[in-house]
């Protein structure tokens, strides 16, 4: 159904796609480009200097993580509006931007699909449930499900196989990327780094300054533990496929984990917490380990020797590439098309 009109809601916090960090942008991106070279006709909803093949509506200037002077709130409200203001132009909105585009569904008649990138607490669930019976979800894994909601599929992110270099050997030091906050466990990585005596390079953004400064800067220095901050797109292919393994000791329930794909697409295997998606992503002993604790993680990366690195970008070919989340999300969009078409009949 190539003649569908979709509105893709994009978030505005960063340019899509980012510059450097931006995991919902970078999705958001991905996938409209898979469907405008699938001959789909896209309108993308976000800040004025995003990139894109898609017909680009635009309100917002940049990205307010970007520019401190844009108002979040009131940009993001400016923003939302511009795709409702015009829902009678298209066929369904896909929202990536969270939990306040649903409080506008229940004032059109297009249907609204919610991609799910993840619940930021258990205060946000009383909107979803308010709206479950009216939208459609979409989950981003199987453990990053609220029991209360319905949900019409669950789709993996894609990343584009292009941007990421298949190394073979991978080097000798460990890598952490991610945002350097207690979530994503930046201080655990540190402390598996110095007990097996292996260099570690962090990169990402500081989103807890507080815990960057008690519990990462300590420890930092040039020989051993060295702090790179946010990098660019080639920065992270050259970072992630000379790395021995990336270390992934998240302290609680990931989503998806974008960054586990990136990785893996180098050829270079995880060691991850079982926390959330992570067993889903990685495959316990072809790709990487997941383990439980320090402990298991430092016992691991003595078995690296065992992991063949081409399986770890086979299976990134196999479940977490663009096209296979492309054509996911148009069996979606079809399906909702169909219990659309239903609902008018019984109507």
């Amino acid at each position: 159904m190539k003649n569908l009109k979709i509105a893709m809601l994009a978030p505005i916090a960063w340019r899509t796609p980012p510059r450097g960090y931006g995991p919902w942008e970078l999705v958001t991106s991905n996938l409209t480009e898979g469907l405008i070279n699938k001959g789909f006709n896209v309108t993308l909803f976000a800040t004025k200097d995003s990139i894109t093949k898609a017909r680009l509506h635009a309100v917002c200037p940049r990205g307010y993580e970007e520019d401190k002077t844009i108002d979040r709130e009131v940009w993001k409200l400016m923003h939302i509006s511009e795709v409702f203001e015009r829902a009678d132009q298209f066929d369904i909105i896909h929202n990536h931007f969270d939990y306040p585009v649903l409080t506008y569904s229940k004032i059109v008649k297009t249907p609204v699909l919610t991609t799910i990138h993840g619940f930021s607490s258990p205060d946000i669930y009383p909107v979803y449930e308010k709206y479950n019976d009216n939208t459609y979800y979409v989950s981003i894994s199987e453990s990053n499900r609220y029991e209360k909601l319905n949900y019409i599929a669950t789709v993996y992110h894609g990343i584009d196989l292009k941007d990421f270099t298949f190394n073979p050997n991978g080097g000798d030091y460990l890598v952490f990327l991610g945002r350097i906050s207690y979530e994503k466990g930046t201080y655990e990585a540190i402390q598996i780094a110095k007990k097996v005596n292996k260099k570690l390079i962090i990169a990402g953004i500081i989103q807890d300054p507080d815990y960057y400064n008690a519990k990462v800067r300590p420890f930092l220095t040039n020989e051993t533990t060295k702090f790179i901050g946010p990098i660019g797109p080639e920065e992270r292919d050259n970072l992630l496929g000379n790395a021995l393994a990336l270390l992934h000791p998240i302290m609680s329930p990931e989503g998806f984990g974008l960054v586990l794909t990136e990785a893996m697409a180098c050829g270079t295997p995880i060691i991850g917490f079982d926390r959330g998606s992570v067993k889903e992503v990685v495959k316990h002993k072809k790709t990487g380990f997941v383990v439980n604790n320090i402990s298991e993680a430092v016992k691991s990366i003595k078995n690296l020797d065992t992991i063949n690195r081409i399986d770890c970008r086979k299976r990134v070919e196999k479940y977490f590439a663009i096209e296979h989340m492309v054509n996911n999300y148009i069996e979606v969009y079809n399906k909702i098309i169909s219990l659309e078409g239903k609902k008018n009949v019984n109507y």
